[in-house]
């Protein structure tokens, strides 16, 4: 077949390769030389020229091919057949030069045709440092056994939900936003929960940002932004690796926890939102660079320009969310809490922008101390995604803080009978439940809580709640849960258990008076004690009433009532009527007078009284005990491993954040005087700036 093809064409072609008049066929063999078979296999032309398709027809088929593509390209994107936004981000993997995306300087490192870059930092300058809270909100109530310490924000799946970083890598300047350092938010988020007085309590005034109860406050409660209070909450560090029970030890290959990781990305773009979406990236991408400022110009831009547009919307809020903290404004953040709403009224907002707009507004609102109006937000939140149990245990939390046990305990009762083994709904649930004095019915939702190492379980709280009630029961496994909560860096030690600390402070059961470098106070109160007791006695006597029964929950039996002058460094002005010689001469001490994480107070307790072995609420204080009536026998305290009695006219030192028991088995009353001081080594600087408790 080729050689009829060679010789039908070869009468008028001449070789190329040669000049000659030879024709391009072989005489010897009839083969055809490599050259030859190129040229024919594509046809010949009588004139020499190349057959093939027409000028004509070239463009007539390209005309095809090119509306082809474009109504395919059409198609894909009206009918939203490819997730562009999912394509973008696995290609962030790719992104070798640090600046966020995979652009043409990525392809050329990756060719070896660019060095890759390192004078970029990973994290940009204004994110390089963590940023301080606007405010804190302060815990009150601490020293109550039950009260809560909330050290994360509400929700547990916050970040695991809505703003995770999937297995799948994100792109980070997609306008669908990365998770942010949460920590940033959490460290110093300080909340009470108020378990047992389900009344409000309104915050004095005049306290400045001090937000000293934060179960109701005003929503309108005025904070002064340039104020600012740095509290130093710390978690103690973990020490060496040890073992740990197999239950509570979550592995990484658990297919239930991968199944957590690989959770779909949120869908924050509407219709309308994918056609500006590089708009969108570039102000994200301002925003994610710490460039608050011409972030949030970027994002008004295109709210005015898109008014219709959640996305925009939200990437405001965040901005305002974030230039909040950067400036330590509650003015900008409660503009921050306004915009989320506004996205939420917006039409066509995506189910996942909805929800994660109103989890942040509610967020930021317990964060002002709005616990009321969070509740609102979160009630929303459960009617619009009913079958949303996170939802509901955020609800749960927040019936919480509100001194609601009552409702919370039937929002846990109810996630728990849809999934009996959501651990964030059983310690929670266990919690209210020894709230209510139901020690032994709280144990096994404590524990099978933390044990089930669901998001917001491995908590300190939790392990103190569950070896307390263990304690109260005889349950002799109580300090293996103490060891474990100290392994994980919840506990100073297995004795010093308080959750309200400063990293750093000298930490021992018992003090002397030249330890603790407060020696005048000591030695003025040995010398006055007549005056104290005689002044303790008069109120004892003229009005009883101002004894208060202790309400902690703290005791096992018995009687043991309190009068107190000082709370939280604020004098009792009608207290100090009763005892005004005590008062005078406690003016002269600061430490004590001034210690807003401690009190003043006359305790007195009678025969048959046993205290369960507790412990105070933070490391920030030192304890004095002054002996006024000591019955001769039967009344003795120990803290962490010694025992120790009382004398009249005499102080005992101690550090009350480590466990301590009293007992009292004597034939008549005790009476002895309290006077709380702060730890020796904190700056002046954390004395004037540590919440109140």
């Amino acid at each position: 077949m080729a050689q009829r093809k060679n010789a039908k064409s070869s009468g008028n072609s001449s070789s190329s390769g040669s000049g000659s008049g030879s024709t391009s066929a072989g005489s010897s063999g009839g083969s055809s030389s490599p050259g030859a078979r190129r040229e024919t296999k594509h046809g010949g032309h009588k004139n020499g020229r190349k057959g093939g398709l027409s000028g004509t027809s070239f463009f007539t088929w390209f005309m095809v091919i090119a509306l082809l593509g474009v109504w395919t390209s059409v198609a894909v994107v009206w009918f939203d057949l490819v997730d562009y936004e999912e394509v973008l981000g696995k290609l962030g993997i790719y992104d070798a030069d640090g600046d966020g995306d995979f652009d043409v300087d990525d392809a050329k490192v990756l060719l070896g045709l660019k060095e890759r870059s390192t004078s970029e930092p990973a994290v940009p300058p204004e994110e390089a440092e963590p940023h301080a809270e606007p405010e804190e909100l302060v815990p009150v109530e601490a020293e109550t056994e039950d009260s809560y310490h909330v050290e994360e924000t509400v929700s547990p799946d916050y970040n695991q939900d809505m703003e995770e970083m999937t297995s799948e890598q994100e792109n980070p300047d997609s306008s669908e936003p990365v998770v942010e350092d949460e920590r940033l938010h959490h460290d110093t988020d300080d909340v009470t929960y108020q378990v047992y007085e389900e009344q409000v309590y309104e915050p004095p005034e005049n306290e400045g940002i001090e937000i000293t109860e934060v179960t109701a406050p005003p929503e309108d409660n005025p904070v002064e932004d340039s104020q600012v209070i740095v509290e130093e909450v710390s978690i103690f560090p973990v020490e060496e690796q040890q073992e740990v029970p197999p239950e509570t030890n979550r592995k990484a290959d658990d297919p239930e926890q991968k199944a957590k990781v690989k959770k779909k990305k949120p869908k924050l773009l509407n219709k309308f939102d994918k056609t500006i979406k590089a708009e969108l990236d570039a102000a994200e991408k301002l925003r994610k660079r710490g460039k608050i400022e011409e972030a949030v110009n970027a994002f008004k831009e295109l709210v005015r320009k898109y008014p219709q547009s959640p996305r925009a919307r939200y990437g405001k809020a965040q901005c305002e969310d974030d230039l909040a903290e950067k400036r330590r404004s509650n003015e900008v953040l409660r503009g921050a809490i306004k915009t989320y709403q506004e996205v939420a009224s917006l039409p066509d907002v995506p189910a996942d922008l909805l929800k994660l707009s109103l989890k942040r507004r509610s967020d930021r609102q317990q964060f002002l101390g709005h616990m009321r109006g969070s509740l609102l937000t979160l009630q929303r939140l459960v009617q619009l995604f009913p079958n949303d149990t996170s939802l509901k245990n955020d609800l749960g939390v927040g019936y919480l803080l509100i001194g609601d046990n009552d409702n919370a305990k039937k929002v846990y009762e109810e996630v728990l009978s849809v999934t009996p083994n959501d651990g964030f709904a059983k310690v929670h649930y266990g919690f209210i439940l020894k709230a209510q004095n139901k020690i032994a019915e709280s144990i096994p939702y404590l524990k099978e809580g933390i044990e089930s190492g669901d998001p917001g379980t491995d908590d300190g709280r939790f392990y103190f709640h569950l070896g307390d009630a263990m304690q109260r029961v005889g349950n002799k496994e109580a300090y293996k849960w103490y060891e474990l909560g100290h392994k994980r860096g919840h506990f100073a030690s297995v004795w010093q258990r308080s959750l309200y600390n400063v990293n750093g402070l000298k930490a021992q059961p018992w003090w002397t008076p030249k330890e603790t470098g407060y020696t005048e106070l000591v030695k003025s109160l040995e010398r006055n004690w007549k005056l104290i007791r005689d002044e303790g006695l008069a109120v004892m006597d003229k009005a009883k009433g101002l004894f208060l029964p202790e309400d902690e929950n703290l005791r096992e039996k018995g009687d043991w009532s309190q009068f107190t002058l000082w709370q939280q460094g604020r004098r009792n002005e009608n207290a100090c009527k009763g005892a005004p010689k005590t008062c005078t001469l406690l003016e002269k001490f600061p430490e004590t007078t001034g210690c807003r994480r401690g009190q003043i107070k006359y305790s007195i307790m009678h025969p048959g009284t046993h205290v369960w072995p507790h412990t105070g609420p933070t490391n920030c204080r030192l304890r004095m005990h002054l002996g006024l009536v000591i019955p001769k026998e039967g009344c003795k305290i120990r803290c962490a491993n010694e025992t120790k009695t009382w004398e009249e006219g005499k102080v005992l030192i101690f550090d009350d954040s480590f466990e301590h028991e009293v007992w009292q088995d004597a034939s008549s009353f005790r009476l002895i005087f309290i006077v709380d001081v702060w730890h020796p080594e904190l700056t002046p600087q954390q004395r004037r700036s540590l919440p109140a408790i």
